[in-house]
């Protein structure tokens, strides 16, 4: 049988499904290359985050938050150890070991924690009890020190643990606490934990005092748990700057004291007192009452009575509107005028009355007797006597600083408002009624008195320190805002305000001030309070506002200092009390003129390499007082150094060749003059409390051996 033949050249090629096989490879070709080389998306993520999230684990590390120091470098803020105490309450917890790990009698545990946590026992018996893993013992539990902790670890209780967190601390408490402010707790949209700032310096340089946060990647198994040996990245986190104020602790607690004493004694509604050094600008203390605790957060008012509070200023204005008239060119303090009253007549026909403090006047006066005696009258009469006009009036307020913010590092600050355009109003502005100013504006504006027609802008923060590299990112120098004033005008204007502050209550108004051996000039206020919703002035026997703008030494000034008291009780001098407090430690504590009789000044020169006999008796011929450390023939340091001008009674400290750290008597010394005694000694040492020694714990020429720690105690100021 015959095969049939197939023709195998009538088969033809199906060139659709072989176009169709060519397109089909060159798309998985292409899909192959995109996956390759795109990061497409996977969900809601991409595919690279996808491969490194499914591998690695990241975390964010916190930075540290910086600390607030004063200027001598003691703590006012920083982050500290915090532990909250927890319980775990499931017996699974123990399982495996050979010690119970968790609660095992909650009645006699309630009892032991009960005393340490400040809880009663039956509540925490319930937290004890609840049918949970573990609980939180709070509100006593939390935010325990490093020493509470440890008490409450030593009594070995079982399944009582400990989760470890910081928290901020400000170790003065109710401290000028409105300049430094304080911080909140907030979450970020990951859960992270972040203290923010509020008021005071914590708000204003939040983002210095923050850092910034870095970050720990780590491979992790499919569990979810991080591989051991695994690859692992750490970006370190940068930790806050700190920030160094200029308020001085000894001044701060001088003015803390004081300003207590004063708003309580008087129940007034609130007092302030600020402290500045004259010659740079530099608040030196910061105190308002009422007043809260940082930690406790139990403020009364979120205003800063400083920036955030504006008040008529009363008759401290009159040192401006005197000097604006003097500084014209066109005041005559030696004419006269009548005192009592002086009529001021609108185009209605109404007549405004503006009187004397006493109502009756002192008779006939000249303009520098009624400054002293402190006479609206006289005030009001540059105006008519042609003295002063209304347009260099408002020039002057504005070129002092008023009516517009100084520019202080703290948020909110007010600018207060000296717009006047009436006469009486005109009249009213030059005793400090009718406008509005802030405390720090005063301070400011009294600047210009200190330094010779100077203003300088007032400032809070001295230094800023990177605390990553120790380097200065920030460092304050004296700012000059503009000279608005000549020499011989502020030496006129200065021999009024010494006439204010006088032992003789016919002569001035500021007796209350005086005080024999410590020079001080400046001018009282007192100051009606306006009511808005009256819309007329209070008219009860204590609805003022008593102040006092004043600058110490007279001669030469170091401090400026400025208090005000609303509303006390009676008119008693409670703000001179303070004020004379203040004056008296301060200077003491700044080694300042005490006494009418020390004006004697003395030029520091350099000792070093000199015969300590010699200079010792040369700097006791000039009436210092001269600590000699060691009994060598050389001097090899010195404190003060080269420079310093120094009066009567001042500490200067030689350190000699043979020094072997015998200790000396520091008992009267101030803060600052103990710290740079034992600096010199290079010893260790620890000063507890601020002001003056009163104790110390190695008696005067004993060894000081380098396992020994100098411990100096000092009272909160001399009486």
């Amino acid at each position: 049988m015959r095969r049939k033949k197939v023709n195998i050249n009538k088969i033809r090629p199906n060139y659709f499904m072989f176009l169709f096989t060519i397109l089909l490879f060159c798309l998985f070709v292409v899909r192959i290359f995109y996956l390759c080389t795109t990061d497409y998306s996977v969900g809601n993520s991409t595919i690279s985050a996808f491969i490194q999230t499914r591998n690695t684990e990241e975390e964010v590390i916190l930075p540290k938050r910086g600390s607030i120091f004063d200027r001598n470098g003691n703590v006012l803020a920083e982050d500290v150890a915090s532990y909250t105490v927890i319980a775990y309450l499931d017996e699974s917890r123990s399982q495996g070991s050979d010690v119970p790990l968790h609660v095992v009698d909650a009645d006699a545990t309630a009892e032991k924690l009960a005393p340490y946590l400040n809880m009663d026992v039956e509540v925490l018996k319930i937290l004890l009890k609840k049918d949970a893993y573990q609980v939180e013992l709070g509100p006593g539990g939390r935010d325990l020190s490093q020493i509470q902790m440890e008490e409450i670890k030593n009594l070995n209780l079982p399944g009582i643990d400990f989760i470890a967190s910081t928290k901020r601390y400000y170790p003065s408490g109710d401290f000028a606490s409105y300049a430094i402010g304080y911080t909140v707790n907030e979450s970020d949209e990951d859960g992270n934990v972040w203290k923010v700032g509020q008021l005071g310096i914590e708000e204003y340089f939040n983002e210095d005092l923050t850092g910034s946060s870095g970050y720990i990647a780590y491979e992790k198994d499919r569990n979810g748990y991080k591989i051991a040996n695994g690859r692992e990245y750490i970006e370190e986190a940068d930790d806050g700057d700190d920030v160094y104020l200029t308020l001085d602790s000894n001044i701060e607690l001088f003015t803390e004291n004081a300003v207590k004493k004063m708003v309580e004694t008087s129940e007034a509604e609130w007092g302030f007192m600020i402290v500045a050094d004259a010659k740079t600008g530099a608040i030196l203390a910061y105190s308002t009452m009422p007043s809260f605790d940082p930690n406790k957060k139990n403020m009364t008012s979120y205003i800063d009575l400083m920036t955030g509070n504006t008040y008529e200023p009363g008759s401290t204005m009159k040192i401006f509107s005197y000097l604006c008239a003097i500084d014209g060119g066109n005041y005559d303090g030696s004419r006269t005028y009548d005192s009592g009253e002086i009529i001021y007549e609108a185009s209605n026909g109404t007549k405004n009355v503006i009187h004397d403090w006493n109502k009756v006047g002192w008779g006939n006066i000249s303009y520098d007797y009624g400054f002293a005696m402190s006479s609206n009258v006289g005030a009001a009469g540059l105006l008519r006597s042609g003295m002063l006009n209304k347009q260099q009036l408002r020039s002057c307020y504005n070129a002092y600083g008023f009516g517009k913010t100084t520019g202080f590092t703290l948020n909110r600050e007010l600018s207060g408002s000296v717009k006047f355009n009436y006469d009486i109003d005109v009249a009213s502005a030059t005793f400090g009624q009718a406008i509005t100013i802030t405390p720090i504006q005063m301070v400011q504006a009294l600047s210009i008195i200190s330094n010779d027609g100077k203003l300088l802008k007032p400032y809070l923060v001295s230094k800023i320190v990177d605390t990553n590299t120790g380097e200065l990112s920030y460092e304050a120098t004296t700012e000059v805002v503009d000279v608005v004033a000549d020499t011989n005008s502020i030496a006129k204007i200065k021999e009024l305000m010494k006439s204010v502050v006088c032992n003789d209550s016919t002569q001035c108004t500021g007796s209350a001030y005086y005080m024999d051996g410590y020079p001080m000039m400046g001018k009282t206020g007192t100051a009606q309070i306006y009511d808005d919703k009256t819309g007329t002035y209070m008219t009860g026997a204590s609805d003022y506002v008593y102040s006092f703008a004043g600058l110490y030494p007279a001669d030469s000034p170091e401090i400026i200092i400025y208090s005000a008291l609303k509303r006390p009780k009676d008119t008693a001098n409670y703000v001179a009390e303070a004020v004379k407090d203040v004056v008296v430690n301060t200077s003491k504590y700044l080694n300042i003129v005490v006494d009418s009789n020390r004006t004697e000044s003395y030029e520091l020169q350099s000792y070093i390499n000199k015969n300590t006999a010699s200079v010792k008796s040369e700097l006791e011929k000039n009436y210092m007082k001269v600590y000699v450390l060691g009994n060598g023939e050389k001097v090899i340091n010195q404190y003060p150094s080269k420079g310093n001008m120094l009066y009567r009674d001042s500490v200067v400290v030689l350190l000699t060749d043979t020094y072997d750290k015998a200790m000396p008597n520091f008992v009267g010394l101030s803060y600052k003059d103990a710290n740079n005694i034992l600096r010199l000694m290079g010893v260790k040492y620890d000063l507890q409390g601020n002001g003056y020694v009163v104790n110390q714990n190695v008696p005067e020429g004993i060894l000081v051996s380098d396992d020994v720690t100098v411990v100096l105690q000092f009272s909160d100021g001399f009486s």
